[in-house]
């Protein structure tokens, strides 16, 4: 077997084990340790570890959990903060000559595991027309093929431009300005397939979309409710913050249809009660709910917290903050006194106890945080879902209070940075004015197309032209068979990247793989080193800088690409200084201070050894930009999906050994899964039902009714029954493996985000 061929693996060797009652502790450490050696090397780990997530270091290229400001730990970082290093900073190397052994056809064959393991991408390739292989082309001829195919397009509005989460601050804010001189607003993102409800949902309750705390609120908080997150494989950072939080008395609530083990016990291999001894608990209740019942509970909990209100006055609700910072009240509470508790403990699955208690803790605590992330904003229902978290929190005045408000957890870690500099398809007018007085362009005014609709848009011809600045879009997104033969239908496909995966190899009549510096990378300019910059989950915007050497002196930094084909599109008498910006990053980051607000003194604030918080209203003056001029309460349907009889309600997740659609390795370790993907985790009432038994491989096969009340089918192949404790009735799988089962149009109400947690399903018996 070759080096290149050893990341093969058979799906029967897999090997169940019981699942683990705690994160991280001594296991995390071995493994960090052992990914870290084995991609880079025993010295690069060391010297690339120390610079993890430190003031003079670079920014972890993983999850958007931030640091507490002023107590910056020498070890800032966490088991998958490792993984995602050592996957990007690997000495192993994709060159020309691995192309031209490899056709597209063989490397479609291989997994995504198998991809990624082959190591950076070191050389633009290009296929052509007809071709089988990549072959190598220069910088400047791949910079024309793309300026010359735009230029071609009958209407800008023919191409559309996705960007991943990974992007920097200065990066993403040229890439928009590139997009919109060219003369649209089409710019998918990740945020689409993730967080998109949560910043439909805030921004007509509160009037911003991103969430209203800091580190030291979570610390100071009396009650944390974490719903439809699993911070142990997601964000383990986090779990240092909720010890610390814990320490301080705070009371955790888990909200989560599985058993996931960083919500039940923390091991911090920083402490001697992490390496040795049991740790610390974390959930002191945890509400087994049903899949896509968080909605039912949060009215639930709206009817008990105003009962209770009613039995004693002036104990529960906040008044005072409902009267002066509010609208919408009296029709919130008439909807939800009339909601029945019958339907809720249905809904839930949760027994009425449970309920009780957890409006108990609400109606104890003085300062409140609710967190989420994909389990509540990847529903039909979900920006309803999320209104009606933030609405029990408007009825105790838990914004704009230390140690209260909403708490959102992202995942990319600049993911809420892009969305910032102008990465969005439908910016305000105000950006857009800004944008065009700084640079004397036309911004295109008008929605231009999200992830959804640009599948939409490609598959029916009215697009041709996508370049993806990183990710991986293919996996990324639902509905795969339809996904992919939209993305073949392009003239041409670009993908800006470091590492290899499968949107490389489905491809236009033409395509371009164009190898990018990474986070971990030096980037040196005209102007000498570079730094760029990321926003966090809590809006605090700080610098990165690379430091170890690039892969190969063909590698362009992001901002640099975006330069160069923007160059070959508008030429060199364009109105922005293309080439300036690529040549001293501080020359963005000005144009940023003049036209983003919150970023005024940008080059000097970001300086500062932690960086600067952007300014918050509902946080900072308890002052809300709705419609109303004050926070909104919402009226919302109750909505929830119950399997129908034979019918499983499938929630799609990552696994421990997996980022996004980066898959490190093949091992979920907390879940008790070694050595493959396809499996399915499931009650043992239900594998009963089915009349199978643990180990049995299936057939996935999901339902959906289209609008014309037709049934849609999709299908996933062969995976392995595994024993979990999940409510009856609901399974979980990985994605990508199940993202064909999600029908393009399963999507959620506002925000349109691919509905991938909540798909209903039958399980067919192999032959």
């Amino acid at each position: 077997m070759s080096s290149a061929d050893k990341f093969t693996f058979d799906e029967n060797d897999v090997v169940v084990t019981p699942e683990k009652s705690y994160a991280a502790g001594i296991p995390a450490v071995l493994v960090s340790l052992r990914r870290g050696v084995e991609q880079m090397g025993s010295l690069r780990t060391l010297r690339t570890l120390s610079k993890l997530n430190q003031r003079q270091g670079f920014d972890c290229p993983g999850c958007a959990w931030p640091e507490t400001p002023g107590h910056r730990k020498h070890i800032e970082f966490c088991e998958n903060g490792v993984k995602a290093v050592a996957e990007e900073a690997t000495t192993r190397k994709i060159t020309s000559e691995f192309f031209a052994r490899y056709s597209v056809a063989e490397l479609l064959g291989k997994t995504e595991y198998w991809l990624g393991q082959q190591g950076r991408l070191t050389h633009p390739m290009v296929l052509r027309p007809g071709a089988t292989h990549y072959e190598p082309l220069g910088w400047d001829a791949a910079f024309t093929l793309i300026a010359d195919k735009l230029r071609a397009l009958r209407s800008p509005h023919e191409a559309v431009f996705y960007t991943s989460g990974r992007t920097s601050n200065e990066a993403a804010f040229l890439y928009q300005l590139m997009i919109r001189s060219f003369g649209t607003n089409n710019m998918p993102d990740c945020s689409n397939m993730c967080h998109e409800s949560t910043s439909s949902a805030l921004s007509e309750s509160i009037g911003i979309g991103k969430g209203s705390v800091s580190v030291p609120d979570i610390e100071s908080a009396d009650l944390i409710l974490i719903a439809g997150q699993n911070p142990g494989t997601n964000h383990p950072r986090m779990l240092s913050t909720l010890e610390r939080a814990k320490a301080n008395g705070a009371r955790v609530i888990a909200i989560n249809p599985l058993l996931e083990a960083g919500l039940m016990r923390f091991k911090d291999p920083q402490k001697v009660h992490g390496l040795i001894g049991d740790g610390i608990a974390i959930a002191d209740e945890y509400l087994q709910i049903r899949i896509g019942g968080d909605q039912a509970l949060f009215q639930g909990l709206g009817r008990l917290l105003l009962e209770e209100e009613d039995r004693n006055p002036g104990t529960v609700l906040d008044r005072e903050f409902i009267d002066r910072h509010t609208a919408g009240f009296e029709e919130y509470a008439a909807h939800v006194r009339g909601v029945d508790l019958k339907t809720v403990t249905q809904a839930t699955g949760l027994a009425l106890e449970q309920i009780q208690r957890t409006a108990e803790a609400l109606i104890a605590s003085k300062k409140t945080i609710i967190c989420w992330a994909m389990g509540l904003t990847q529903h039909t229902h979900a920006v309803a879902t999320i209104q009606d978290a933030a609405n029990l929190l408007l009825l105790q005045g838990m914004i704009g209070k230390p140690g209260a408000g909403l708490c959102p957890v992202r995942g990319h870690s600049n993911v809420q940075g892009d969305r910032t500099m102008g990465i969005w398809e439908k910016m305000p007018e105000s950006f857009l004015a800004a944008l065009d007085k700084e640079f004397g362009i036309i911004s295109p005014r008008g929605d231009g197309l999200d992830s959804v609709g640009s599948i939409r848009a490609m598959r029916d011809g009215k697009v041709s032209v996508f370049v993806g600045m990183g990710g991986n879009f293919v996996a990324a997104t639902p509905d795969t068979e339809v996904t992919e033969s939209a993305i073949r239908q392009c003239g041409l496909t670009v993908q800006v990247s470091t590492k290899l995966n499968r949107s490389h190899l489905v491809t236009g009549e033409t395509a371009l793989i164009l190898p990018s510096l990474g986070r971990t990378d030096r980037d040196i300019q005209a102007s000498g080193k570079q730094k760029v910059s990321v926003e966090d989950s809590m809006s605090v915007v700080h610098l990165s800088r690379g430091n170890l050497q690039p892969a190969s002196e063909h590698l362009r930094s992001e901002v640099a690409i975006v330069c160069g084909i923007a160059t070959a599109l508008f030429g060199t008498d364009h109105s922005v200084p293309w080439q300036e910006f690529a040549a001293d990053y501080d020359r963005i980051r000005d144009s940023i201070a003049r036209v983003i607000p919150g970023f005024e003194d940008f080059n000097r604030r970001v300086r500062q050894p932690d960086g600067f918080a952007l300014p918050h209203p509902p946080r900072d003056e308890r002052r809300f930009s709705t419609s109303t001029g004050k926070a909104n309460f919402t009226v919302n349907e109750l909505s929830w999906l119950p399997a129908p009889e034979g019918r499983l309600i499938l929630q799609t997740m990552r696994s421990h050994d997996q980022y996004n659609t980066t898959i490190y390795g093949l091992d979920d370790r907390y879940r008790g899964v070694k050595g493959g993907r396809r499996v399915l985790f499931i009650h043992p009432d239900d594998i009963a039902a089915f009349g199978g038994a643990a180990g049995d491989r299936v057939d996935l096969v999901s339902e959906w009714t289209d609008s014309e009340g037709k049934v849609q089918e999709r299908r996933a192949d062969d995976f392995r029954l595994v024993p979990f404790q999940t409510p009856v009735g609901n399974v979980a799988a990985y994605y990508p493996e199940t993202n064909s089962l999600i029908p393009l149009d399963h999507v959620a109400r506002k925000s349109n985000t691919p509905v991938s947690k909540a798909i209903t399903i039958r399980l067919e018996r192999r032959h």
